[in-house]
């Protein structure tokens, strides 16, 4: 009797031992990666007007390991823009908290360095959306997964 009950004893443990290693991570969504800007949106009601990003234009976001870079470049300007720091997500939210940048983007952080959006995030898109006081979308930027 005793081993018939180590036996089943040892059969549940190596029960819920394959249960949890062989079970997937909880895979909800994760932003690590290279992404690039392919187009904004903007929202007039329940209307949404959608457009490519200008040739020649680019911007790319780097997510890691709670770390965020940036960098955009318009044809045209002598100077690109660039801006690093940290982020955060739950499950539709994304949080940005910018530490440093060019000089544009420190002259805007003296005034908000904390950028908070909505996140609708896909396995290879995204969109940070930007909400009004009332809590309706009012714009996106949409991107891309290129690693």
């Amino acid at each position: 009797m005793k081993n018939t009950i180590k036996i089943a004893g040892m059969a549940i443990i190596l029960l819920v031992a394959v249960t949890v290693l062989s079970s997937k991570p909880n895979t909800m969504h994760s932003m690590q990666g290279v992404w690039e800007l392919q187009s904004f949106s903007n929202w007039n009601g329940d209307k949404i007007d959608t457009i490519a990003k200008d040739p020649g234009y680019r911007q790319v976001k780097m997510y890691y390991n709670g770390k965020i870079m940036w960098s955009r470049w318009v044809p045209g300007d002598k100077q690109g823009r660039f801006g690093y720091g940290s982020y955060h997500i739950t499950s539709d939210e994304l949080h940005e908290t910018i530490e440093y940048g060019d000089y544009e983007m420190m002259q805007a952080l003296d005034t908000m360095r904390l950028f908070e959006f909505q996140l609708d995030l896909k396995e290879d898109t995204f969109s940070q959306i930007s909400m009004d006081q009332d809590g309706n979308p009012t714009s996106s930027e949409n991107y891309i997964r290129i690693d």
